[in-house]
């Protein structure tokens, strides 16, 4: 395939480990989450969007269930350099093994 144009790629995404010191908790159904993992996703406009996600602080494996991001520097911070270093990686590619 020779046209770059001709391939659709529907989705671009990474999911991001949230270092400890940045981990928050929040509630949903009446049971408490910490959240752990961030998964962003590069919008078609070029914007990225992100959603967090993470375990029951009282243990067990819980729901998969998403949370908003807070809108504090550090987490936009951490989502814009976790897309620069995905971009990075994905540019230097070397192909199917």
């Amino acid at each position: 395939m020779s046209d770059d144009a001709a391939v659709d790629v529907s989705a671009l995404a990474i999911n991001v480990t949230i270092p400890e010191g940045l981990r928050w908790t929040d509630t949903r159904r009446g049971e408490e989450f910490t959240l752990t993992t961030l998964n962003v996703r590069l919008l078609p406009d070029g914007r990225l969007a992100a959603k967090a996600y993470g375990r029951p602080t009282g243990g067990g494996r819980g729901a998969y269930v998403s949370f908003p991001v807070p809108d504090r520097p550090e987490l936009v911070a951490l989502v814009d350099t976790a897309a620069s270093r995905a971009g990075a990686l994905w540019a230097a590619h070397r192909g199917l093994s």
